[in-house]
């Protein structure tokens, strides 16, 4: 039998931590002497103790530890708690890269000063002809999907020149899923449509733009100046705001290269 200190000195778990794992049920000692109230542990309890400080680095809850060792000896059910306990670090992980991501993005902007100011330009964009898609996508982020369905299915257009290429954000509201949206390419020449491509005369339209250079996380920065400009100057907006791309990842893979103009149709 080992006394508190001995057992504590072995495990390298402190007195006040295993007095705590006593309390909440976790880890019994052996022994409680009536008199003293000292606390005596076996030695093979230094096994279950490690168990518990393997389990604890592990991230698991001292309420999950307590079940897992009841399950410790069966190889199945440890499994099943180690797999979960990994998809539930790796979704962590994921989670945290994100707005590490994020951070570095914040960062750069502060070192380069950028200019976070838009200038908003109103304009027309005449009537186009079009190659078009339009369908519902699981997240904002598939919008790729649309394009790649054109290119499928219309292996031969012929861009205009200029070429705008553009994607329209039907929803009248934003959406976590099923995102539906529309995206655009004018081209010349005449095309019968296809499956999903759709080619039709686009009508003009009247819009309040504005111009980003750089990666896409600066379109909330954008949105909010030409909204707000909108309402100042007292229009109001009568369309679904869409982006024109103007060079976006079909022409390079560096986001600070992209030059994106959202536009918003208004009266």
């Amino acid at each position: 039998m080992l006394k508190i200190g001995e057992f504590s000195k072995l495990s390298r778990v402190s007195i006040r931590m295993l007095r705590y794992y006593d309390d909440i049920g976790l880890l019994k000692p052996a022994e409680i002497d009536d008199f003293t109230g000292y606390r005596y542990y076996r030695e093979e309890q230094l096994f279950t103790i490690g168990r518990i400080t393997s389990l604890k680095d592990m991230g698991f809850a001292l309420a999950d530890i307590n079940k897992i060792l009841e399950s410790y000896d069966d190889k199945e059910k440890m499994d099943a708690f180690l797999s979960e306990r990994q998809k539930e670090l790796s979704k962590l992980s994921q989670e945290t890269e994100y707005k590490l991501m994020l951070l570095e993005t914040a960062r750069k902007r502060l070192r380069k000063e950028q200019n976070m100011s838009f200038d908003v330009t109103v304009k027309t964009i005449p009537e186009r002809y079009a190659a078009t898609v339009q369908m519902v996508v699981p997240h904002y982020e598939d919008e790729r999907m649309l394009w790649n369905t054109m290119m499928s299915e219309c292996k031969n257009l012929v861009p205009a020149d200029p070429c705008l290429a553009a994607a329209e954000f039907i929803d009248p509201e934003y959406k976590e899923e099923n995102v539906e949206i529309i995206v655009w390419m004018t081209v010349n020449g005449s095309y019968n449509d296809t499956e999903h491509v759709k080619f039709k005369n686009l009508p003009a339209v009247k819009v309040a733009s504005c111009i980003i250079k750089g990666s896409y996380d600066q379109m909330g920065e954008a949105c909010a100046t030409v909204a707000s400009w909108i309402k100042e100057n007292g229009y109001k907006m009568n369309g679904p705001m869409f982006n024109i791309y103007h060079v976006g990842p079909a022409q390079t893979q560096n986001p600070d290269e992209y030059v994106t103009e959202a536009c918003f149709p208004f009266e």
